[in-house]
This record gives C-alpha cells, structure tokens and sequence, in this order.
C-alpha cells in the first residue's frame, strides 16, 4: 500500500430509503475496528445524510460519513443545490467529478475545480474522480480516485496491474497525492487492488450497498494492513 492511509469509501448512489440506511449503520457499525490509518467512508443520498451522521454520532462507530456532490455555488438563490456551507457539519468528505455526474449532468473539468473550492472554503475533504492520467486534477486537491468510465456499474474492472501504473502516472505528475481505485470493486477483486503498491485504498459502488460484502472489503483493507 502506497501512502500512509487506506481509504475504504462506500458510495451508494441514488439508492437507500433513510431505513435502509440506518439498517446498513447498524449492520456495519459495531464491525469496525478503530484503526488510526484506515479511512472508511460511507456516502448516502442527501435525505439520509443527516441520520446517518446521527446514527454514527451515537454508536461512536469509526465511520466518516461523506457527500456523493455538492454544489459549485455558495448559498444563494439556486433552487435544488446543496452547498458546501450547508453541509459541512453533517459531511467529512465529497466525492465530485464522479463520471456519472459528468456523463448524466456534463460536469466540465472547471465545474469540478469550482466545487473543489468550495468544498476546500467549508473544510470539507474533496475526493475528485479522474478518468485517466490525463484528467486534471484541481488545485489543492490531494485525494483521488481513479475511475475508468468503462469499469463503473459494469461489472469489468480495470486490470490492478494497470491501475496501479495509472496511479504511478498521476503521482508523478502530482506529489503528495493519494490515489484510490473505483469501478467494480467486489470482495473477490478488493485484495489484488490492495496489494498494489501505488494504490491507496478503494472507493466502492454497488458493493457497498450490501453490508456483508461492504464488511468482507474492510476486512480485506484490514488484513493488508497487518
């Protein structure tokens, strides 16, 4: 593993009722050991954010809980955003420039750069996604997730050989960043990702709606820690 942390970071999408979600805290919760450096990250949909928070608040779980978004406005008069401000006491972390945002809602690279502020003015932990090397990374941003368009949501993962060397490519062309894989991540593949010696953690999809195999990939990430 490449950099002092391992970053596990759950990303439910559009799915999950505020029971479900509480169902999944409960679930996973009281499973995680408080490990200094693993990271594990849980993003719902905005309607769950807050009991989420409030449900890891009281079982005092090892669980940070992030944004799928936020908005590249401030407060103001733009009817459907959630911005930094606003959430920056229930999130610890926001994933932005996901490729379903820029596919689904042509999100541009200055569009990212813009919410990347905002997060940044609001204290909040931007987790940019990046397509390839080639996709800029914003400024003060030192956590990202490579996540090739042909592997999310499809079931055919990029190889960990080369996502580790994409990895390399992205830290050479910036220091200090920390580089996580995403696109089909499952509890049979997690390892071999992990292992990767440019590779500093994972962020998971569709895997992370199930509790036990969400378990089985920390589990993993523990392990590889020793």
């Amino acid at each position: 593993m490449a950099g002092p942390n391992i970053w596990i970071v759950a990303n439910w999408k559009s799915n999950k009722t505020i029971a479900e979600a509480l169902q999944w805290v409960d679930a996973v919760g009281p499973n995680l050991l408080r490990r200094e450096n693993l990271k594990i990250v849980v993003c719902p949909a905005y309607t769950d954010i807050e009991e989420v928070k409030k449900a890891v608040m009281v079982g005092n779980y090892p669980l940070m809980v992030g944004s799928q978004d936020l908005s590249e406005f401030d407060n103001g008069p733009y009817t459907g955003e959630e911005s930094a401000r606003i959430l920056k006491d229930l999130v610890d972390l926001s994933i932005l420039g996901h490729c379903e945002r820029r596919q689904n809602f042509n999100e541009t690279d200055e569009i990212v750069a813009e919410k990347v502020k905002r997060a940044r003015e609001a204290n909040i932990i931007p987790l940019v996604c990046v397509q390839s090397e080639s996709t800029p990374v914003p400024e003060n941003v030192d956590l990202v997730a490579y996540e090739p368009v042909e592997a999310v949501g499809t079931g055919s993962p990029d190889t960990p050989q080369d996502a580790s060397q994409i990895a390399q490519k992205l830290k050479e062309k910036y220091p200090m960043l920390q580089v996580l894989y995403g696109g089909s991540i499952t509890p049979e593949n997690a390892k071999a990702f992990l292992q990767q010696q440019n590779l500093d953690g994972l962020l998971v999809g569709m895997a992370s709606l199930n509790p036990n195999e969400f378990l089985k990939i920390v589990k993993i990430a523990e392990e590889n820690l020793g």
